[in-house]
């Protein structure tokens, strides 16, 4: 019988500190973050929707979630020989996991936990597409589908280890560019398309009410996000310090390169601008953390700052969709992004850690994995959504919009004035 192998202190110490981090930008980070970009009628809406998916995501993954993403003890060996698309059922309801039992330096326990945390953050980031018209029960029933059809499939191919059907083509997504950012950037357009736009959208103000509120959730998400991304060396080790360097740099770059360009273009820099610009530089930095450099952060934080300007302005004004939050054209886009440049400056030759890159053959990987991640994620969320709205529908009521979904779907009030 082998031996557990042994449990670092430091990994586990370092692991606990970004879990609590991850869970951070969910609540408060995220659901500050959105409440103040909605209308005052609806900013407990917002709030009550990141609660309850965390809560509900939570069981979710305890109940099956953690077993069909990684779990490969339970699955038969003839698939186990091949790409696999989904984990096995054997840790369903976390059975096996004990507080010995081990996942590389740290405690299996923590480790569950950590990767509850980006399960829960990459629903929630979806309701920003649909803020303010979407019914709470069809947003719940939602929620558990698309955990359970997009998110789990293309966490285990990505995440599972080498017999993952992604992961044995040696995809990087180090913290989630691909497993994150475009499965719920992609699926946002969706919904934001099948949802349809807010009443009033494009002829009347819909603006934040709060943006003292967006730009404290954007401190809290900037601040987690070291933990997203360093976190997921899941060891206190030189790969976890480089990704905490580079997580800082390029949003640094991007907000400043959104700031420039607004400038330019509109007379004045504006804190909503500067707060977007730094969340797309950190969605674009994700799943290249591990792997870049200093250049390469500079380089990528660059690009999504111009990239997702474009994308949350003259791409949504073209396809006419009402993306409430700019979910697409800041972590879609942004996603996309940083899963295509990984591919160049992973490599040692533009300050990465990857040597003998074939940057050719990577490109092409990179850019497959999010391209059939994109596919999948959109067809799923089609399907998802019309069959939600069959069966419940998915739309507040027009009067319920009109009142708020603070006191229409809740009976409470976020300001009392």
């Amino acid at each position: 019988m082998n031996a557990s192998p042994p449990m670092s202190a430091a990994d586990t110490a370092w692991l606990l500190t970004a879990t609590a981090l991850v869970l951070f930008m969910t609540i408060p980070g995220l659901a500050l973050f959105y409440g103040g970009l909605v209308r005052t009628k609806n900013v407990l809406s917002v709030l009550m929707q990141c609660l309850a998916i965390t809560a509900l995501v939570t069981v979710l993954w305890v109940a099956y979630g953690y077993s069909l993403a990684f779990d490969t003890a339970g699955m038969q060996a003839d698939v186990l020989n091949s790409a696999s698309f989904v984990g096995g059922i054997s840790k369903l309801f976390l059975r096996g996991v004990t507080s010995e039992s081990v996942v590389g330096s740290v405690p299996e326990a923590v480790y569950v936990t950590f990767q509850l945390t980006f399960a829960i953050i990459t629903p929630a980031l979806i309701v920003g597409a649909f803020a303010e018209r979407m019914k709470f029960s069809a947003m719940l029933w939602f929620t558990a589908l698309w955990f359970t059809v997009v998110y789990l499939p293309v966490c285990h191919m990505v995440w599972g280890g080498p017999g993952s059907y992604m992961g044995s083509m040696g995809v990087l997504d180090f913290a989630g560019g691909i497993v994150v950012h475009i499965t719920a950037g992609l699926s946002a357009l969706v919904a934001a398309i099948l949802v349809g736009r807010r009443e009033g959208y494009g002829h009347a103000a819909l603006t934040p009410h709060s943006l003292t509120l967006t730009v404290a959730g954007t401190g809290m998400l900037w601040v987690g996000w070291f933990g997203f991304n360093a976190g997921s060396a899941v060891a206190a080790n030189s790969q976890a310090a480089m990704a905490m360097l580079v997580t800082q740099i390029s949003p640094a770059v991007a907000a400043l390169t959104w700031m420039t360009i607004e400038w330019s273009k509109y007379g004045k820099p504006s804190a909503l601008g500067f707060a977007t610009g730094a969340i797309a530089g950190l969605a674009a930095i994700t799943p290249a953390s591990g792997t870049v450099g200093p250049p390469g952060a500079m380089v990528i934080g660059l690009v999504s700052g111009v990239a997702c300007f474009f994308g949350a302005t003259s791409l949504k004004r073209w396809g006419g969709y009402d993306d409430a939050l700019d979910v697409f054209g800041v972590h879609g886009v942004g996603g996309i992004v940083g899963t295509i440049l990984v591919a160049v400056f992973a490599s040692t030759a533009f300050g990465g850690t990857i040597a003998e890159l074939d940057v050719t053959k990577q490109l092409a990987t990179q850019i497959f994995c999010a391209g059939l991640v994109a596919a999948w994620s959109i067809a799923a969320s089609f399907v998802i959504l019309k069959l939600i709205d069959r069966a419940i529908g998915l739309r507040a009521s027009e009067q319920e919009e009109r009142h708020g979904l603070d006191l229409s779907l809740h009976n409470e009030s976020g300001y009392n004035f």
